[in-house]
C-alpha cells in the first residue's frame, strides 16, 4: 500500500505488521523497549496505519493517519468499529464488514470508500488490509494501510509516465547517475547507442560515443549542478565503432541529436534535493540538420558566385579575375587552391630525341602542366597570378590533376587515414601544400580545349570532398576557365 509524504509526491511503502492487542507489558524491561521501538517503527512510517483485534477494536493508530483523518492515538486506540467517528453510520457496517473479511481469506484485499476526518469532512481513501497471524497462526486481528486516492493516483500517473518513457515512446530515454554511467535505457536509446538494454547498465557513455562525448558529459554535470537547460541542446555526435567493422578509408557518420534533459532529485531528502542522476531524452535529427546545412551552403555558395562574377567584371587583367573567382570560392570551401595551365607542346622533335613526357593511356604525349595561380602556402591569403616559366610541374604519372586532364573530368583523392608524417609525405609527393589530406581537381575546359587544371585542397580539419563540392568545384572551373581563355589570347 502507498501513501503521500507530507511535502511531496506519493511513493510506496511496505506495511508493517501491526499487532493485535496484547496483555499490558511492563513499565521496564525487553518487553517496554520492544514496545518503544514498534511504536517509534509505526510513527515513522509514511503509510497511514491502523489495527484491528479479531473483535474489531482498534490497537494501533500512526501519526500518519491521524494527519489523513485528524484523529490522534489517543482518542482512535480502543475504539470498536469506525461507525460514528471513522466513518457514516450508515457506512460503517458494510466498511467494516469489507475491512474484516480478510480474517477468512489469504492475501490482501484493496478497497476504496469514505472516512470522516474529525472536523466532519469525508477523505476518499484506498486501504489495503491484511490478516495478522496469531501464535497459534490464526487470525488474530487486522491492519490496514490506506492513502488519500488523489495521491495514489498521482503516484501511478507517474508510474505509468516512467513506463510510458521507458518503452513506448518514439523519443530516446537514457537514464544516467551521478557518475554519468547509463543507469535506464529504452529501447530505441538502445538501438541508437547500438548496445542492449541490459548490456549498457553500468557503463560510461564513452563506452558507445566517439566524438561528441566531451560535450554530452559537459551537458549532463551542467545539468546535474545547475538543472536543466531551458531550450533542447542539439549534440552532434559520432558512435564508436568497432574494431572489426571500422572502415579505414570511410569516416564514421555523425549524428545530431536533438536532447532534452531533467535533473532527477530524490523527494526523500530533507533540505536541498539530492540529485539522483539525468533523464537524458532525444531524438535523431541528423536527417533534418543535413538538409538545413545543405540548403544554406548551397545558398551561401550561390552568393559568393554572384559576388565573385561582379568582382571580376571589374579587373582588366583576365589572370587576375581568375584568381578572383579564386578567392570567393575559397572561403568556407578548401584551405588552398591552384591552377596549372596545360604547356604547349613543340611542333617539332629533334632527330633521334624521345618525345617530351611519357606516352598517355591514348597513345599520345602525357599532358604536361605548368603553375599559373596559386595561394600561399604557409598561411591564408589572396590566389596570385604567377608568371608561367615554361617549366612543368613535376607531376608523377598518376597524379590526380594528370589525371583530371586527361580524362576532361573531375578527380577526388585523399589521404589515407594514418599518422600525420604519412599524410606530410603523401602531400610532398604530389608537390602540395603541408598538411594538405584532401584534394578536388576539376578540369578547365572551353571552346572544346583543355586549357589546365584547377585544384582545391583541404587540410585534416576539414572533410573530404564529397560529390555536391565536385558540382560546385566544376562551376568555378568553369568561370575560371573563361577567364584563362580570355588571357590566353583566345
Amino acid at each position: 500500500m502507498t501513501a503521500p509524504q507530507r511535502s511531496e509526491p506519493a511513493r510506496p511503502a511496505r506495511p508493517v505488521p501491526a499487532q493485535p492487542a496484547a496483555a499490558p507489558v511492563p513499565a521496564t524491561g525487553p518487553g517496554r523497549d520492544d514496545s518503544d521501538l514498534l511504536a517509534a517503527l509505526l510513527d515513522g512510517m509514511d503509510a497511514a496505519l491502523c489495527a484491528f483485534d479479531a473483535d474489531g477494536i482498534v490497537t494501533h493508530w500512526n501519526r500518519e493517519a491521524e494527519r489523513i483523518l485528524g484523529w490522534p492515538a489517543a482518542e482512535a486506540v480502543g475504539r470498536k468499529g469506525l461507525a460514528g467517528w471513522a466513518a457514516r453510520t450508515e457506512d460503517a457496517r458494510d466498511v467494516e464488514a469489507r475491512l474484516m473479511e480478510v480474517l477468512d481469506a489469504t492475501g490482501r484485499r484493496v478497497h476504496e470508500f469514505a472516512l470522516l476526518t474529525k472536523d466532519g469532512g469525508r477523505v476518499l481513501v484506498r486501504v489495503q488490509s491484511s490478516a495478522v497471524p496469531g501464535a497459534d497462526g490464526r487470525p488474530a486481528g487486522v491492519y490496514c494501510a490506506f492513502s488519500e486516492v488523489h495521491a495514489q493516483l498521482d503516484l501511478e500517473r507517474s508510474i505509468a509516465l516512467s513506463e510510458a518513457l521507458l518503452d513506448d515512446a518514439s523519443w530516446c530515454v537514457v537514464l544516467v547517475d551521478a557518475d554519468l554511467r547509463v543507469a535506464v535505457l529504452n529501447g530505441n536509446a538502445a538501438d541508437a547507442l547500438r548496445t542492449g538494454r541490459t548490456a549498457a547498465l553500468g557503463r560510461p557513455l564513452g563506452e558507445f560515443l566517439d566524438q561528441g562525448v566531451e560535450e554530452a558529459e559537459n551537458a549532463l554535470q551542467h545539468v546535474l549542478a545547475e538543472g536543466a537547460p531551458p531550450a533542447p541542446t542539439e549534440l552532434w555526435v559520432t558512435l564508436r565503432e568497432p574494431a572489426d567493422e571500422a572502415m579505414e578509408d570511410e569516416p564514421p557518420a555523425r549524428c545530431c541529436w536533438r536532447s532534452g534533459f531533467l535533473r532527477l532529485a530524490s523527494p526523500l531528502s530533507e533540505g536541498e534535493p539530492v540529485p539522483l542522476g539525468v533523464a537524458w531524452i532525444f531524438q535523431d535529427v541528423t536527417e533534418l540538420k543535413e538538409h538545413e546545412q545543405e540548403s544554406a551552403r548551397l545558398r551561401f555558395r550561390g552568393n559568393q558566385l554572384h559576388r565573385a562574377a561582379r568582382a571580376a567584371a571589374e579587373c582588366e587583367d583576365p589572370m587576375e579575375a581568375a584568381a578572383v573567382h579564386l578567392d570567393f570560392a575559397l572561403a568556407g570551401f578548401a584551405d588552398h587552391a591552384l591552377i596549372d595551365l596545360v604547356l604547349d607542346r613543340p611542333e617539332t622533335v629533334p632527330p633521334g630525341a624521345p618525345p617530351p613526357g611519357a606516352l598517355a593511356p591514348g597513345g599520345g604525349e602525357r599532358i604536361r602542366l605548368v603553375r599559373a595561380a596559386a595561394t600561399p602556402c604557409g598561411t591564408a591569403g589572396p590566389c596570385s597570378p604567377i608568371t608561367p616559366g615554361g617549366i612543368p610541374v613535376a607531376y608523377l604519372e598518376g597524379h590526380p590533376a594528370l589525371q583530371a586532364a586527361e580524362r576532361c573530368g573531375s578527380v577526388r583523392a585523399s589521404a589515407m587515414r594514418t599518422d600525420e608524417a604519412a599524410a606530410a609525405r603523401w602531400a610532398a609527393a604530389r608537390k602540395w601544400p603541408e598538411g594538405s589530406v584532401h584534394a578536388l581537381c576539376a578540369v578547365l575546359r572551353s571552346r572544346g580545349r583543355t586549357l589546365g587544371v584547377l585544384t582545391f585542397l583541404r587540410g585534416p580539419a576539414r572533410r573530404p570532398f564529397d560529390r555536391p563540392d565536385t558540382a560546385y568545384a566544376e562551376d568555378v572551373a568553369a568561370r575560371v576557365a573563361a577567364a584563362v581563355d580570355l588571357a590566353l589570347g583566345g
